[in-house]
């Protein structure tokens, strides 16, 4: 029986979550099972960027110590998931000539045309980290492929790449924290995409949805349509904005509003109705910069699963009925399904255990950088 273990961190801006993930494999198939966990408070971020590096770090070993402890391993390496205000997208579009007589389409052509994409979108790129790199579409001649377009016949191929990537300076500086805290980075996934690979199922994202993870002071978007994820998008708007709100409006301190809005207080000095008026006017706020995105996308109506909503800040209110009037599509709240596995217990634990599983992808015996062979495989399945 042969044993693989990987490790995910997603560093938040209240909590700094690890999961160690167990493949087991042998002649009956492969079993993934979660061995430990690791929960420590955020300290030195905002906004998802590390504003005092020591103080991540610190976070990062509390939470390291946590996942040893329960997983009985030690922890070397781990993938990073990145998030945080300066996720964002870029996009490009790119051609060549087949460059074979008989026309025949070669790898070597599709790089060409993902080349001249990447140096179409380069002016996107200065001070950012390109994450990661997806094919949208490719076309043969000016028409639609349907498949991939190695071994097809064409003059002229073209493709269109969405690029995401993020402030260079941020990403290095947790990378930097993750690794001053004895724990080497493997390879980096954007936080919507980790939470994507176990909050959404194919079938969602072949009819076309959009996730949207809510947090204390971000909300972060991947759209998928034919199970692509066509957006990657972050927005500075969170949860905390809509304590912010409850204080104000009722005269009262952070950490009694806290309270109030996740209905640990109530009675006459909180009315019921001025609450639920102050959380839909600030959830109303964040699904029209939603409804804004998919409008400039182009997909505000045909995405038949609608919306998919995870996240800390997912059981505010009647968060669903808000996104279901404002943005005219189905709505509900992610379902997280571990089977009997205990180790996690609701879906903010998401991106870390979507991250975790995608190191499962590849070899993680040593540590890669840029294209490793664990993003290609993962991503291989948005070719169209």
């Amino acid at each position: 029986m042969s044993r693989r273990i990987t490790t995910g961190i997603d560093i938040g801006t209240y909590q700094v979550k690890l999961v160690v993930v167990e493949e087991l494999s042998d002649s009956h198939g492969k079993q993934v099972r979660i061995i430990g966990t690791g929960l420590a408070e955020s300290k030195g971020l905002r906004h998802g960027y590390a504003v005092n590096k020591e103080e991540v770090t610190e976070s990062i070993r509390e939470a390291k110590r946590q996942a040893e402890a329960t997983a009985r391993v030690e922890i070397r390496s781990a993938f990073l998931a990145m998030g945080g205000i300066s996720l964002d997208e870029a996009r490009g579009s790119g051609e060549t000539i087949v460059s074979r007589a008989d026309q025949e389409i070669t790898d070597l052509d599709v790089e060409k045309a993902r080349s001249a994409a990447r140096e179409n979108a380069a002016p996107a790129f200065l001070n950012r980290k390109v994450l990661h790199e997806i094919p949208l579409e490719y076309r043969i001649d000016g028409s639609k492929a349907l498949a991939a377009p190695v071994g097809m016949k064409g003059v002229r191929l073209e493709v269109d790449c969405l690029f995401v990537t993020c402030l260079s300076q941020h990403a290095d500086a947790l990378v930097e924290a993750v690794e001053d805290a004895g724990i080497e980075v493997v390879d980096q996934l954007a936080s919507p995409l980790a939470g994507a690979n176990v909050l959404l199922t194919k079938e969602q994202q072949r009819k076309g949805c959009v996730l949207a993870n809510i947090g204390a002071e971000t909300v972060s978007l991947v759209v998928y349509d034919e199970g692509i994820p066509v957006s990657v998008k972050v927005f500075g708007v969170g949860s905390s904005h809509i304590t912010d709100d409850i204080a104000l409006g009722l005269r009262i301190s952070l950490e009694e509003a806290e309270r109030v809005k996740l209905g640990k207080l109530g009675g006459a000095m909180y009315p019921r109705r001025k609450v639920d008026d102050l959380i839909a006017s600030r959830l109303n706020i964040l699904f029209a910069l939603v409804d804004k995105h998919l409008k400039s996308l182009g997909r505000r109506g045909p995405l038949p699963a609608g919306i998919i909503i995870s996240g800390g800040g997912s059981g505010i209110g009647n968060i669903s009925d808000v996104a279901k009037g404002a943005l005219k599509l189905p709505a509900r709240i992610a379902e997280f399904r571990l089977g009997n596995d205990t180790k996690i217990r609701d879906a903010t634990w998401a991106v870390a255990y979507g991250i975790a599983l995608w190191g499962l992808t590849g070899d993680t015996a040593a540590p890669r950088r840029g294209a490793s062979a664990s993003f290609r495989k993962f991503f291989r399945q948005f070719l169209p």
